[in-house]
């Protein structure tokens, strides 16, 4: 076994053994420089997983309008309440959408966070365009979306932001759909299906989700069981 511990000049281990090693002649300056530079690029290459990992920055984005139709809606095929852990859940309308993804909110406290973990905030139209979203200030939090503008004001109409984006809380239906979604990250494009919800539990707990693209404030959010989730641009 192997006992940790650092060996000193003579050789000695803090632990009492005694190692021996051949010399090796001192580093040379170039061979330094090749391991500083092998040393930089390796961390390049970790801070940028770890920023797109953690943080949903995308490393590239696919530029244009990518998703140009906003989310399709219709009545639900199916509408018998059903049960999702200690939720009963309703469907209220069937549900679809290409979207880009424009920012990844996880949630593992709050009160929604056994039945929806993660939040998107999503963008169609020209609202899908890197060129537009990029002018915006886009953050989440608390299950909202925020977005604001400097002084050149915003991109597009404020009320084209509202309609042609929307914080959605997703709810995965099995362990397949939750593992997609959570590689989504900011500047993906997604195409999901599913049903818009309302859910409730014998606590009289609720969440329901909005049935409009054109409201805003609280109670503006999808809530969203999602059958179907895919990943089709970075």
């Amino acid at each position: 076994m192997r006992q940790g511990g650092v060996v000193n000049d003579a050789g000695s281990h803090p632990g009492g053994f005694r190692t021996s090693l051949p010399l090796l002649p001192p580093p040379t300056s170039d061979d330094q420089t090749v391991d500083m530079k092998k040393l930089l690029a390796a961390l390049t290459v970790i801070s940028l997983l770890w920023a797109w990992r953690l943080f949903g920055v995308a490393i590239e984005t696919t530029p244009g309008r990518q998703a140009p139709d906003p989310p399709q809606q219709r009545p639900p095929a199916e509408s018998t309440t059903f049960q999702h852990r200690v939720f009963r859940i309703t469907p209220m309308a069937d549900f679809q959408l290409r979207a880009r993804v424009l920012g990844s909110a996880r949630y593992r406290f709050d009160e929604g966070a056994a039945l929806s973990p993660l939040d998107l905030a999503l963008g169609w139209g020209r609202m899908s365009d890197p060129a537009v979203y990029g002018r915006l200030s886009i953050s989440q939090s608390g299950r909202w979306y925020r977005y604001s503008w400097g002084r050149d004001g915003p991109p597009i109409p404020a009320d084209e932001i509202i309609r042609s984006s929307a914080n959605m809380h997703l709810v995965p239906a099995d362990a397949a759909v939750e593992a997609a979604i959570m590689k989504a990250a900011a500047g993906d494009v997604i195409e999901l299906r599913g049903q818009l919800i309302r859910a409730n539990d014998d606590n009289g707990w609720s969440w329901r989700s909005s049935m409009t693209r054109t409201d805003s404030g609280a109670g503006a959010c999808e809530l969203i069981w999602v059958q179907q989730f895919e990943i089709v641009r970075y």
